[in-house]
């Protein structure tokens, strides 16, 4: 049923997966190393067309301190985090909330309301694209940086609320029921009792929604224009020239965007492991 361990197959398998891995490994990194070196090559050599070849210097101080100098990508960072961290605080508070409702209270239409939270994560979002930008122009909020952030919030509240509710029903019932005895109040219970387990998947939770919504670039197009209010994924593109093509400083921008949510990952590469093999295994 399940695939046999490398070490107990032959040792003709076991040789082509020591051959094979690195092979793999290198063809899937090879997209980053590109945007890497790409990141420290010279204006000269991609108006030379040395895409792929060695580069004829290594500009790493230059280009860096290029986009920073020379472009908003600053600005385009800080909305970047204008946006994420409220979608990340307002989404996982309100899926902490119903998921300990659905996953606690016995009522009736208690499944049917949590398939509601779950069918919305089945709607190709490309075909919400123009009701969601006409429904913004109609409430104002159209390039906001609120107004791209309670958008997310909406949306990533049904994926956060299945993730903790199955997360809340596998907790002990009995520290629930034992808790209500003692005369403790629902909204204490929930504050004291269940919050306090729930730390490893509220961590998992809160790495995933902040790398899903740091790299969002769909919606930061379509809600967003200009650097006022663009997150990074939508303003890289601007970090061209307007009649030349300034592909090292874009792969330079790129690889500074992508380093907040790695970051992030590492910091909490403890705790995320924990709650996604918490929520795995119950």
């Amino acid at each position: 049923m399940f695939p046999k361990p490398i070490e107990k197959t032959s040792s003709g398998a076991q040789l082509a997966y020591k051959i094979a891995l690195p092979l793999v490994l290198i063809l899937w990194l090879l997209p980053l190393i590109a945007v890497a070196v790409t990141s420290v090559r010279s204006g000269g050599d991609i108006t030379a067309g040395n895409y792929w070849g060695w580069p004829t210097s290594f500009n790493f101080i230059e280009n860096y301190t290029a986009i920073f100098t020379n472009t908003p990508i600053g600005q385009y960072i800080l909305n970047s985090f204008k946006v994420t961290i409220p979608t990340v605080i307002g989404a996982v508070a309100l899926s902490c909330m119903t998921g300990f409702a659905l996953g606690v209270y016995r009522f009736r239409g208690n499944l049917l309301l949590f398939f509601m939270f779950v069918a919305g994560n089945f709607i190709p979002f490309q075909i919400l694209m123009v009701p969601v930008r006409d429904l913004t122009l109609d409430l104002g909020m159209y390039n906001t940086i609120h107004g791209l952030a309670l958008f997310h919030i909406a949306f990533q509240t049904g994926f956060c609320t299945l993730f903790m509710r199955n997360f809340i029903r596998a907790l002990p019932q009995e520290l629930i029921e034992a808790a209500r005895v003692e005369g403790v109040s629902e909204i204490q219970i929930f504050w004291y009792v269940v919050l306090p387990l729930m730390k490893p998947a509220i961590a998992a939770l809160s790495v995933l929604i902040f790398t899903f919504i740091w790299n969002d670039y769909f919606w930061a197009t379509v809600l967003t224009q200009g650097a006022d209010t663009q997150p990074i994924t939508a303003g890289l593109y601007s970090l061209n020239g307007q009649w030349v093509a300034q592909w090292h400083l874009v792969s330079a921008g790129s690889i500074v965007a992508a380093l907040p949510p790695v970051l992030m990952f590492f910091a909490m590469q403890r705790h995320f492991i924990a709650g996604l093999t918490l929520g795995a295994v119950k």
